[in-house]
């Protein structure tokens, strides 16, 4: 209560702190005494947000850091965002942490932990003994440092889909309050979206000889990658090869925005009073939103399959070739090869999140002794197997859904259903026939995540988007 020996007895506490951290006696702390001061208590370097929380920015004097006032205004706001995580990690709610609950909470979070590794983090703040964390020494453990036995595991391993290999059907991206707050999760969502249509349309020649081969490749037509490549290039020259690159590129936006709105609605729905969603629930929200997103923008994608395999001269632009299919085909064309694109979001993205879960827990196993951060080569690794084994393992439905896009556009093509052409296929070709075109799909994995990675990299810092 505000006014009362609590809020008294927090300001007397906040004083002495600032004073033993106040070394040159000028009434005001700044970062540099912040690190002094943390080092004599035996703690190690204050995180970023403390340090902007020090040397705010738009402050007149971003160097002099913070008078008493302004630090225990910054230091209430701190406490009270502990409070609200320690009460969240107190399952039972008994004002205790013990080590289960440390290993539940991690559970919540897709990590798996060992006993011996929640004791330890147990003990890194215990302070007398009994095994059990109470809210003083969970506060004064993290007031000015690093949130990071939970937070920052989160925060360098959000599993993110700014790497972009082609492919929408991935769970979404998690955001946290803040950057919700802050405006900062609209401003990742562009700087991806970005990355996105520089990556697909420096790795289109690669996508359009996938999605050829995945047509026309068969034991009678033996198309491989120089031979596809060529055929394209004769029948209409170096501009064909990024056929189906602009509506490729413009369904980005609509399919971010709708599967992250559906995402939110989703988890909420889910969620109730949880802090967090377990693995296998954010599986569920994203593959219902992934479903969602595709259903409204279904008919981009059958449009970029006509475009991607039209010859020279048959449609004039996306509007013409819109038109003719409505025209010869009606609208029910627009949504050929549904039913196997849905179906393929869900071995898709829960091997994806498996692989990538597996991924994360081994390394924090064994390599996560002084911190969290993996650093940028091994998220990278971690997301280029996790999303080729989600692949692979959609391959098949991926084949038969662009087969049923293009059937009406092959002469003499047999109109089948999903069933009948995977029956169909497989008595032709065999098992190897469901994954026609999958050797230029691996060769643009690679070159896809390097280029979305460097390019998100700097939309981000050209958008402000500020990170830990």
């Amino acid at each position: 209560m505000r006014g009362g020996p609590s809020d008294a007895e927090r300001r007397q506490r906040w004083g002495r702190l600032f004073e033993e951290l106040d070394s040159n006696k000028d009434g005001r702390v700044d970062v540099r005494e912040l690190r002094q001061g943390l080092a004599r208590l035996g703690g190690g370097d204050p995180d970023r947000d403390t340090q902007q929380g020090i040397s705010p920015e738009g402050d007149a004097d971003p160097g002099g850091g913070l008078d008493l006032e302004e630090f225990s205004r910054y230091l209430q706001e701190r406490e009270q965002r502990l409070l609200l995580l320690f009460h969240s990690l107190d399952r039972n709610q008994d004002g205790h942490i013990d080590v289960s609950e440390i290993q539940q909470s991690f559970r919540a979070l897709g990590i798996s932990i060992s006993l011996e590794q929640a004791e330890k983090i147990l003990h890194s703040m215990d302070r007398d003994g009994t095994m059990t964390i109470d809210w003083q020494e969970w506060r004064d453990h993290f007031l000015l440092h690093s949130l990071e036995n939970v937070e920052d595991v989160v925060y360098f391993w959000k599993h993110s889909t700014v790497l972009d290999i082609g492919e929408c059907l991935t769970v979404p991206d998690e955001f946290s309050e803040q950057e919700k707050l802050t405006g900062m999760w609209w401003k990742q969502l562009v700087a991806g979206a970005v990355a996105g249509a520089v990556s697909r349309t420096g790795t289109a020649p690669l996508d359009r000889l996938k999605v050829f081969m995945q047509v026309h490749a068969s034991k009678t037509n033996k198309l491989n990658i120089l031979g596809g490549l060529k055929n394209m290039i004769q029948e209409g020259g170096m501009r064909s090869l990024w056929r189906g690159n602009g509506i490729n590129v413009l369904k980005i936006a609509p399919e971010s925005a709708i599967k992250f709105m559906a995402y939110e609605q989703i988890k909420r729905a889910i969620r109730g009073q949880q802090e967090t969603l377990h693995v296998q629930e954010r599986f569920v929200a994203g593959s219902l939103a992934g479903a969602t997103a595709q259903t409204i923008i279904y008919p981009m994608e059958v449009l970029k399959t006509r475009l991607t395999l039209r010859r020279t001269g048959q449609y004039k632009g996306l509007l013409d070739c819109a038109r003719q299919i409505l025209e010869r085909e009606g609208p029910r064309a627009l949504y050929r090869g549904y039913l196997p694109n849905v179906l393929g979001i869900i071995p898709y993205a829960g091997i994806d999140l498996a692989v990538y879960e597996t991924l994360k827990n081994r390394w924090l196993q064994q390599y996560s002794h002084d911190s969290a951060d993996p650093g940028i080569l091994v998220l990278l690794a971690c997301g280029t197997i996790s999303s080729t084994c989600g692949q692979i393992a959609s391959y098949p439905l991926a084949l038969v859904r662009t087969r049923m896009q293009a059937q009406a556009s092959i002469e003499g093509a047999p109109q089948l259903s999903m069933l009948g052409l995977l029956r169909h296929i497989l008595s032709q070709e065999g098992v190897w026939g469901l994954y026609r075109g999958i050797a230029p799909n691996f060769m643009k994995v690679i070159p896809a995540v390097s280029i979305s990675y460097v390019v998100y990299e700097n939309m981000k810092q050209a958008l402000g988007v500020t990170s830990r």
